[in-house]
């Protein structure tokens, strides 16, 4: 791994931390978390499309791979969510870390964790879909800091666990690379056919279903239009 590709890898650890710097000084209402739900939905949508399911093509990996690959990755994802519910209402109520519940914080972990590990994954395949991952799910990752932010967990509390997930991300990013380093076609196909799965339930079972968990305005689907053409607009003036 160069010295270039774990810069790339760090931006999204530290937009996790600036999250948490801005979840201190700005506090929005859910309405506005809705749009930017919408938002961050959008880019994610695009990161898939624009980027990921190209370059799964290009790997050239048999058929019957990618499909089990992304069943399996789609599995994975439910049972993760399973695994992450059951620690966020065993958590409820109970012990604290920072001001956030144990079992939501260990659940957010692993959730950013995997995105890490994605990240990872594409710039193992090489060319433009390790930074256009990591750019993403940086977006995600900038707001994370807000979403977890509660009477009990703001100021420095918050920061801290930013920063904490900053390095979750970089250091599953960084193992992904690593491990995958090197990997025939069909297993780095495979692997981003797993991460498509985990990109489309992020979208659809989390960032969407929070987003519509309350009041919200007929803009928020244009404003997730938005977000896909932002991200879009970027990957086609790259080219």
């Amino acid at each position: 791994m160069t010295f270039h590709a774990f810069l790339l890898m760090s931006v999204p650890a530290i937009v996790a931390l600036g999250g948490g710097v801005l979840a201190v000084a700005w506090h929005p209402s859910r309405e506005s978390r809705s749009l930017i739900q919408h938002f961050a939905a959008g880019v994610v949508l695009a990161a898939l499309a624009v980027e990921l399911l190209p370059e799964i093509g290009r790997e050239h990996a048999p058929g019957l791979v990618l499909a089990g690959a992304f069943a399996v990755g789609s599995l994975f994802m439910f049972g993760l969510k399973l695994v992450t519910k059951k620690m966020e209402h065993a958590g409820e109520g109970g012990s604290t870390l920072c001001g956030v519940p144990s079992g939501l914080l260990l659940a957010t972990f692993l959730d950013v964790a995997m995105d890490g590990f994605i990240i990872g994954a594409g710039f193992a395949a090489g060319g433009a879909t390790g930074p256009i991952l990591a750019l993403g799910l940086s977006v995600e990752l900038l707001f994370l800091g807000l979403a977890l932010t509660s009477e009990a967990a703001r100021g420095w509390r918050i920061v801290l666990v930013s920063a904490g997930l900053g390095v979750d991300v970089l250091l599953f990013a960084v193992l992904g690379s690593h491990l995958l380093s090197g990997a025939s076609h069909a297993l780095i196909g495979g692997v981003l056919a797993f991460s498509a799965a985990a990109l489309l339930y992020l979208v659809t079972e989390e960032l969407l279903m929070e987003a519509h968990d309350g009041p919200e305005r007929p803009i928020s689907t244009l404003v997730l239009f938005a977000g896909f053409l932002a991200f879009w607009s970027i990957q086609l003036a790259g080219n």
